[in-house]
């Protein structure tokens, strides 16, 4: 998926909500339990009452991988389902890979060749030659850890090196390599107060922004100091949609809780545009 075709899925849909597809089969409905495949059986539920909503899924691969075969299968079905019925939808596969090139490669081959999707997440500390061989896909992008919204990320990516956080280092040395026209960037929503300065290195560039709803980051703020003249943003929520009941009414209770959400951006985008 080209990002011109990704922004005219936003403006058609009046939304630039990313649900991510996080599946612990521990919070989903009993009685999915009892399917052959119950990960993919919820995933598929909660699609149908979602797709008009959003404009992205977001599978975190770790919560199929942790299922063994099963999981991964449950995953490539996912995907499978995404592409086949909803192909206007932004796919990403959360997988934050990142190692030497030749292994890089071998990732990309699998999250977009065999697997199909349209984006993998990336962690840039290996430096250039672990993410370039993901852009070097065409109509693929590659969305790269820049300011995370874990407590964690005060670590490492706001320290200052040579007079700069580090996480500015990492976007503008990011500007530099082969076809970085297909990075985005991970910006948490509960770091609102740095998207000015980030804006300031990355004016166009998508941010997928996860942190909004459980982890207290707030729409209002990161649309303030994070929206680009082409919207430029991807707000992902992920517990606060799919696991907004556990009961039988679960795809319902999601869909009404998406809703809210891309109620909230359709305003958003009405008033920038007058």
């Amino acid at each position: 998926m080209t990002t011109t075709q990704l922004i005219d899925q936003i403006k058609k849909k009046k939304s630039f909500l990313c649900i991510g597809l996080d599946v612990d089969l521990r919070k989903i409905p009993s009685h999915l339990l009892k399917k052959e495949d119950p990960i993919f059986e919820f995933n598929k539920v909660i699609i149908d009452a979602t797709h008009h909503l959003c404009v992205a899924y977001k599978p975190n691969t770790a919560f199929y991988e942790a299922y063994g075969l099963k999981g991964w299968k449950a995953l490539e079905k996912t995907i499978n389902y995404l592409n086949k019925n909803h192909p206007e939808i932004f796919t990403i596969a959360d997988a934050k890979r990142g190692d030497i090139g030749n292994t890089s490669a071998m990732y990309a081959e699998a999250f977009f060749n065999d697997l199909g999707f349209d984006s993998v997440t990336v962690a840039p500390y290996m430096g250039k030659d672990s993410v370039e061989p993901f852009l070097t896909f065409k109509n693929k992008h590659t969305i790269m850890l820049a300011l995370t919204s874990n407590e964690g990320a005060f670590d490492f990516q706001t320290k200052t090196v040579e007079g700069k956080s580090l996480y500015k280092h990492v976007l503008e040395i990011s500007k530099s390599w082969t076809n970085s026209e297909n990075l985005m960037y991970v910006v948490g929503a509960t770091k609102a107060e740095y998207f000015t300065d980030i804006r300031k290195i990355v004016p166009n560039s998508f941010l997928l922004v996860p942190g909004v709803g459980a982890q207290g980051g707030n729409l209002q703020d990161v649309c303030k100091f994070g929206m680009s003249e082409n919207i430029g943003l991807l707000i992902n929520s992920s517990r606060g949609i799919i696991y907004a009941s556990n009961k039988d009414n679960f795809a319902e209770a999601a869909r009404l809780k998406a809703e809210e959400l891309q109620q909230e951006m359709e305003l958003i985008l009405s008033n920038q545009s007058q």
